[in-house]
């Protein structure tokens, strides 16, 4: 990694396929994360590798939602835990909220590594360790949580999330709030509020939005919710990316 130099201008997204990489070798990444991730950075291509304003507004609605919510949860897969460990760790304690383990390829090693990987980091509480509940719907090992955790929880962030178990999570009456930067996707066709950002941008954001809307009225961050359109923001972002496209041209 160090033998990248500052001055290329791929340098940010060298270094974070170097972690992701990294990650994978240490068995806490999946080796489908890596396509995952490539998918994920050609879209962050035609966003401009940008935070746009449509990704803003929802990064800002999904602060409040946290902030509003009784029992808010962040989960954690391998891909989650190499980008953005930290962020997450910081919006967790900001708001506060739980923190919890999900994977669609799991197995007990990896739960224990990334489970380790959090520890290290002074984590007191982190769910997904010893799952007493599943998601109704789901066959796969993501339906596996916590009843502590996202069984029971009123507000879930899913950063980088599979399309069955958003819809199923929706389906339990949660408010799922998604992070993909493919507005065409189940998950994002699916989530409460979806963020069309790249999850290293918008973990942070969503934190600068909590300590901004910290300092308002429980109702103004409830007005904010309520005005929320989902569909709306996606059509927005489809409008965007359509516009960009063309300037090319």
């Amino acid at each position: 990694m160090s033998q990248i130099p500052k001055s290329h201008p791929r340098y940010q997204s060298l270094m974070t396929r170097e972690t992701i990489s990294k990650a994978m070798k240490q068995g806490i990444v999946h080796e489908t994360g890596l396509i995952a991730h490539g998918r994920g950075e050609a879209f962050d291509y035609l966003l401009g590798e940008t935070t746009i304003p449509q990704a803003d507004a929802a990064e800002k609605v999904a602060a409040a939602a946290l902030l509003c919510a009784k029992n808010p949860v962040i989960s954690i897969n391998g891909n989650v835990a190499a980008l953005v460990s930290d962020e997450c760790i910081s919006l967790s304690e900001s708001i506060p909220a739980a923190l919890e383990i999900n994977l669609f390829h799991r197995t007990s090693t990896r739960v224990r590594k990334i489970a380790t990987f959090f520890h290290n980091k002074d984590i007191k509480t982190l769910y997904g360790i010893h799952p007493d509940a599943r998601i109704p719907g789901l066959d796969s090992d993501r339906a596996l949580c916590e009843q502590k955790g996202i069984f029971t929880a009123d507000v879930v962030l899913v950063p980088l999330e599979d399309g069955d178990r958003c819809q199923a999570l929706v389906g339990m009456g949660k408010t799922v709030i998604a992070i993909d930067l493919n507005p065409l996707s189940r998950t994002a066709q699916s989530a409460t509020i979806t963020i069309v950002d790249n999850v290293i941008r918008a973990i942070p954001q969503i934190e600068r939005w909590v300590h901004k809307l910290k300092k308002t009225k429980q109702s103004e961050q409830e007005r904010l919710i309520r005005s929320w359109e989902n569909s709306k923001n996606l059509e927005n972002i489809m409008c965007f990316l359509s516009k960009r496209l063309n300037s090319l041209c």
